[in-house]
């Protein structure tokens, strides 16, 4: 059996939407399907406002952009993410300072706190698999008098909110909660992907979503933000396109990071159907993966849902107890060639060359790699039989069987 390590949702309803596209509207970039795929993510977070973007990385780096990070300020990121999350720091010319985090994959507060300074502008807590950040803890240390007194203003956006910007890396994260909010609703800004693997997807893009507390206009920021995803300019081609619209401005130095009509029309057509079809079958699958592996005192469970916290159920990051990288990758290896696709969420980035020439050193980050060198993600997403579910079970069993017979 043949099963892939994730496919995205094509079903007739997304191939109905984007002939609609295609055949209807006369628009290809963005226009009415990407308003409407904005409307669905606001309406389904409760959100103050929400622009749509190319990918999670412009996304952020446009919000770095707005709030005026630049060369030499610092960002705290957790050390284990994809490299998206110092990337788009990087380019905007300031420095990633990375923090170890808790055994639940999230940022540490603890270490937080200890890497604030006066260059500290932005903090990017990551949903880890679709698992909320602690929150509650992050948005308290940075309204902290002595935080706060730290906090060095270079522009009018970080005037207005007096205090380091929590800039949420929910790129995982659509459909979880904390404490009955909605991801989207839990710090200054929150960032949505919808790259092809995630649990909705427009086969690139993201989302950006404004839950900015006053002095700040939302409404106001998305305009201004709308019109800086466009390269500065304050009317799109398809508000140029009215009668009589064809004079525009360029009001700011911006990016082109815009997201077109064609790929918000699949998003779209899967945004309607989350709550109600797509996020429930995911849950289950995961369910079952925890129901089955329960039973093995080898399997560290990822965390899903307590008291306070659920997740978006997006990746299952099973972790193998007592194994080492050499004995995870002999389980990958005969996991593959069985004809199951899974992956590793993530390589450490200061374990990859970019990160390490830049001095990061994966010592200083132990509970990063104590968790990565066992982990497996196994496939969860929309579709996924029960038959298909009981052969990845089966496989994964065997494959650890095959490398404690064979590994000593």
């Amino acid at each position: 059996m043949k099963i892939p390590f994730c496919l995205p949702v094509i079903d007739k309803e997304v191939i109905d939407e984007m002939m609609d596209t295609l055949t209807n509207t006369g628009w290809l970039t963005t226009g009415p399907k990407a308003r409407a795929l904005e409307g669905e993510i606001r309406k389904f977070t409760n959100a103050e406002a929400v622009l749509c973007v190319n990918s999670w990385t412009s996304g952020a780096m446009l919000m770095l952009r707005w709030f005026g990070v630049g060369y030499g300020d610092e960002v705290i990121i957790p050390a284990y993410t994809y490299s998206a999350t110092a990337l788009c720091v990087m380019n905007m010319g300031a420095i990633p300072v990375m923090v170890d985090v808790k055994e639940d994959f999230t940022i540490d507060p603890a270490n937080i706190i200890k890497a604030i300074t006066p260059k500290t502008k932005a903090i990017i807590p990551v949903d880890m698999g679709g698992y909320p950040c602690d929150y509650d803890k992050i948005n308290e240390i940075v309204n902290l008098d002595t935080v706060k007194s730290l906090f060095r203003v270079d522009s009018e956006n970080q005037r207005k909110l007096g205090r380091i910007l929590v800039l949420s890396d929910a790129a995982h994260s659509l459909g979880a909660t904390y404490k009955g909010l909605p991801s989207g609703k839990l710090s200054d800004v929150s960032v949505f992907s919808l790259h092809s693997v995630k649990n909705i997807t427009t086969g690139e893009g993201g989302a950006i979503v404004l839950n900015l507390p006053v002095p700040f206009d939302n409404e106001k920021e998305l305009v201004f933000l709308k019109a800086l995803s466009l390269n500065g300019q304050n009317k799109s081609a398809f508000e140029k396109n009215q009668p009589g619209a064809w004079r525009y401005d360029i009001i700011d130095q911006g990016l082109k990071v815009n997201m077109p009509d064609l790929c918000a029309s699949v998003g779209l057509a899967q945004m309607r159907r989350y709550s109600s079809k797509f996020l429930p079958e995911r849950k289950s699958i995961f369910a079952h993966y925890i129901k089955e592996f329960s039973k093995y005192e080898w399997a560290i469970l990822p965390p899903a849902k307590n008291e306070k916290v659920e997740s978006s159920y997006h990746l299952f990051l099973l972790r193998i107890k007592g194994f080492d990288e050499e004995k995870r990758d002999a389980m990958i290896q005969y996991i593959g060639e069985k004809g199951v696709g899974v992956n590793v969420h993530y390589i450490p980035m200061s374990m990859l060359s970019v990160f390490k020439s830049r001095g990061y050193n994966i010592a200083n980050y132990p509970m990063t790699y104590q968790l990565y060198e066992n982990e497996i993600t196994l496939p969860v997403y929309n579709n996924l039989t029960k038959e298909q579910l009981d052969y990845i079970l089966k496989t994964v069993i065997e494959s650890y069987k095959y490398v404690i017979t064979n590994f000593k």
